[in-house]
């Protein structure tokens, strides 16, 4: 065993000794001759590292869901920030914050700043910048210098213009302070034969990158930003001599790379203005009688709402205010993201336990309806489902909201509600109230919701909403869904039952909508359409009446289009016509579920069914330790007399 650490141990020392480089300034100029994206800029290479992940241009046309959520609309993904979902807006607008900054833009000399509420993913996507410097690999420094500095700056000014013709890169920025000194009085001006090496992007080494945490406003001292004065050598050199600098900023560490600002206007607005020097001249100043010291770093701020909001509302901000690019990094609001969240989350911890179908669901539910921001065109449950990219049907006929339209009128929306964490929080307390079946489920998931949203110091009418939306909203919810997973469970060969009813209902109303008889698929029969059968199934999702002809229609052309593409078609193809056929299917059962699974006395042939009902159950995902709990559930809820 010993043998194999001492194997990993020596293949770890020897890529590092072949990947690691130390030569002259001379022998440098050499390799960024033939490759002149050695010296990129800080925000250059950050865009690089953004791109080289790989970018997926997404064709919202052939996906009629994100067609739904993303029409007329570029839809982009970045594999750098694959583990981040429901963030696709924000993630686009950072990506092109550091494309208009590489090209040296007006961007490339303002703050990024990321504003959204607590628990929204602004630390987190800041921590991913960070770690994915750490893995971009090596760059050229030079040897010593406290500021990890470009070496081109090593080159005097009067012979740049050449320079930069025979590199093929702009040559910008001055020698720090330290090492400015070391070429004069080490090298005797002798630039070429300055030591330069490869160095690596480094958090705890503080390399390439710099945080700033919010100082407290009685104690603020800029060192932590610009460094100071060594005091132990200003016994033996002058207060003018660079030999006493300590350049162990944030801002310095931060040079080549990035500074995190975290809580940034927590800060005294004096305390900003190294900041914005920083970004908009590209120079900070220098501890003690050294002047000003060149940075290239891309600096990146986040805080909450609330503090942005004040801040924003000081007129004598403005200057700061000027050097800023906004990017809000509000909650997620797609269902489906939600629930890859809380799956990351929960796969990346030690929760071991099981956890029954839409449990997650539902929780992930809540979140979206406390974040959502109310309309007239529709309730805040078909809301959900629109932005979800979900054909909805409502009121006797197929909502045709535009989802573009829903955001327009609530810019501010995913700005507040009920955050990751909250949910999370439920999760561990449903869990432990259940430590000896070590399961969890919607219904006790939403018992520790309420009860967290009671003790809670949400303002009264706050509270009321959310109450309502767990007690009454998410409870009307999943006993739908639930109906349906008891009617799966119960009803043999559902999946081909359902089928067979789709096609039939396609049949009828094809013949319909062409106005022509069509053949029965068995007995081959010339027939008319069965408006009474087709009334059946529309009536399911309150399709009546005049509403039927346009429905029929719909289907019809929604289908054809879909078989255009070469795709399959099944009964779950359509959404509306999907849900009018479960229930068909639901109404068809309802009373001999309901003897079942309410009966306390079984004789031999409904046990068997109960029997066989809870074995598909569990086969369909469902905890063995909380099937009977899920089934009292709805026994006592559903088909009531």
């Amino acid at each position: 065993m010993s043998e194999d650490f001492q194997k990993i141990i020596q293949e770890d020392r020897e890529h590092r000794k072949k990947t690691m480089w130390k030569g002259t300034m001379l022998e440098y100029l050499e390799i960024v001759k033939d490759n002149p994206n050695t010296a990129v800029l800080a925000h250059k290479r950050l865009y690089q590292m953004l791109v080289n992940g790989g970018v997926t241009d997404i064709n919202v046309e052939e996906n009629p869901r994100l067609k739904r959520i993303y029409k007329g609309e570029k839809y982009k993904t970045y594999d750098f920030f694959h583990q981040f979902y429901g963030m696709d807006k924000t993630l686009n607008q950072i990506v092109r914050y550091f494309h208009s900054a590489s090209l040296k833009g007006e961007e490339s000399r303002q703050v990024l700043y990321l504003v959204g509420p607590v628990g929204s993913g602004k630390s987190s996507l800041v921590e991913r910048l960070k770690q994915g410097l750490e893995q971009s690999g090596a760059f050229y420094a030079i040897e010593s210098c406290p500021m990890s500095e470009e070496p081109l700056h090593l080159i005097p000014r009067h012979l740049r213009k050449e320079f930069s013709k025979m590199l093929g890169v702009e040559i910008e920025g001055d020698l720090c302070p330290v090492c400015r000194y070391k070429l004069k009085e080490e090298f005797q001006g002798r630039w070429e034969e300055v030591p330069v090496r490869t160095y690596e992007f480094s958090i705890r080494a503080k390399r390439g990158v710099g945080v700033v945490p919010p100082v407290d406003p009685n104690n603020q001292d800029t060192s932590v930003l610009i460094g100071g004065e060594d005091i132990s050598k200003l016994d033996l050199y002058s207060e003018g001599d660079p030999r006493v600098l300590d350049l162990s900023g944030a801002l310095n560490v931060g040079n080549r790379g990035m500074v995190e600002f975290i809580e940034v206007f927590k800060n005294e607005t004096e305390y900003l203005h190294a900041m914005i020097t920083a970004t908009q001249e590209k120079s900070i100043p220098a501890p003690g009688r050294h002047g000003m010291i060149y940075v290239d770093t891309c600096i990146i701020a986040h805080s909450n709402e609330a503090e942005w909001k004040k801040f924003k509302s000081d007129h004598t901000n403005e200057a700061i205010l000027d050097r800023i690019v906004t990017v809000k990094v509000p909650y997620n609001m797609r269902l489906s993201e939600e629930v890859k969240i809380y799956k990351k989350i929960i796969r990346q911890s030690q929760f071991t336990a099981d956890i029954a179908p839409h449990t997650i669901e539902i929780a992930s539910m809540f979140a979206i309806l406390s974040r959502l921001e109310p309309t007239n065109k529709c309730d805040l449950l078909t809301k959900l489902k629109l932005y979800n990219g979900e054909e909805v049907v409502e009121k006797g006929k197929t909502k045709k909201i535009d989802v573009a339209e829903l955001r327009e009128e609530a810019k501010n929306e995913g700005m507040t509600g009920i955050s990751t964490r909250f949910i999370m929080k439920a999760l561990d307390n449903a869990l432990s109230d259940n430590v000896e079946a070590n399961c969890i489920h919607p219904i006790s998931v939403r018992e520790a919701l309420v009860n967290m949203v009671k003790e809670s110091d949400y303002p009264d009418d706050v509270r009321k909403r959310y109450l309502e939306f767990l007690q009454d909203t998410l409870h009307k919810e999943y006993l739908e869904i639930l109906e349906k997973e008891i009617t799966k469970a119960f009803v043999y060969s559902y999946q081909e039952q359902a089928e067979a009813l789709f096609q039939n209902y396609l049949d009828h109303a094809e013949a319909y909508v062409t106005k022509k008889r069509f053949k029965d698929r068995n007995t081959g029969e010339e027939l008319e359409p069965d408006e009474g059968f087709m009334k059946s199934i529309e009536e399911q999702i309150a399709i009546i009446g005049t509403a039927c002809d346009g429905f029929r229609q719909e289907v019809i052309a929604y289908l054809w289009s879909v078989s255009r593409k070469g795709e399959k078609i099944s009964y779950e193809s359509y959404e509306p016509l999907k849900e009018a056929i479960e229930k068909k299917l639901m109404t068809s059962v309802r009373d001999i579920s309901r003897i079942i699974t309410k009966a306390r006395t079984r004789d031999e042939e409904q046990a068997k069914k109960y029997d066989r009902m809870v074995e598909q159950l569990i086969k369909n995902g469902y905890p063995a330790s909380c099937v009977d709990t899920i089934l009292k559930y709805a026994a006592n809820n559903l088909w009531k007399d």
